[in-house]
Order: structure tokens, then sequence, then C-alpha cells
């Protein structure tokens, strides 16, 4: 499967929910909703792999000497509403807010920090429809 970076087509020209997600295959892909419009990604190879692994190197070492949250790596579901839910590379969540909104399944609410590494093939999304909705839900920070 190629790469999609807009929504894929939906023939009954109904938005889809976060229950509909049931019914997507479990394949490893990144099945998100942004505004009831299903997204797919593939999973991403070692330069991705190499950035995720570089930022949790540079942040979890400070937060384990300040105990304040905690971060979480995609495959992790963050659902802003029933129309709305994403898969960030990677999240940051104070101890205040994961009381709040963190569950054992996903995040049910907004997250302190959402960071998307930008690949040739998702960067357009990332930085107009999911900026758009970081916004709309009012993310506090998005990298």
């Amino acid at each position: 499967m190629a790469h999609h970076d807009g929504p894929l087509p939906n023939p009954r020209g109904l938005k889809l929910t976060d229950e509909d997600r049931a019914w997507f295959p479990e394949d490893r892909l990144r099945h998100e909703l942004i505004d009831g419009e299903r997204y797919v990604t593939e999973s991403f190879g070692t330069k991705h792999q190499t950035i995720l692994g570089n930022l949790t190197l540079a942040i979890s070492p400070w937060l384990e000497r300040q105990q304040i949250g905690k971060l979480f790596f995609a495959p992790f579901d963050v659902v802003f509403s029933p129309f709305d839910v994403v898969v960030p590379d990677m999240l940051y969540m104070s101890n205040e807010r994961a009381r709040k909104i963190l569950t054992d399944a996903n995040v049910q609410g907004v997250p302190d920090l959402l960071i998307e590494i930008a690949a040739p093939n998702t960067r357009r999304r990332d930085e107009t429809f999911k900026r758009h909705l970081y916004e709309r839900v009012g993310v506090p920070e998005y990298w």
C-alpha cells in the first residue's frame, strides 16, 4: 500500500467515528481520523526511527530526573472527539494532565506536547490537516 497523504475515499460520504475504527484491519498501519475522514500511513524506515530514538534519548533522562510526566510513542491513540483520533509519533503528558486523560487503552483528550516526525509523504498532512486539528482542540505545543 502506498502512502496516502489525503483522506481515503469514503463512498458513503458519512463522517467516520472512533467506533468505526473497530472495523479497520489490524494491519500494523496507522489509521487516523481527522474530522471524520480516514487517513492511513505505513510504518516508517530507519531515518524516522533514528530521529525518534534521538529525541527519546534527549528528553527521557531529563524527565527521569524531574519526574514531572511521561513520553508515549506510536502506536498510541489520542482521541480528541469521536471524529478526531490521531496517532502521533511521540507525545508528552505531565503527571497532572495524565491523571485526567490517560487510560490503559489511549489518551482521551489533549496532551501537553505532540510530536510528528515529518516525512516527504506525510509532511503536507502534518503541516495542514493535523496542525489545524491540533490548533482547534487546543494542543499547547506541537513539534
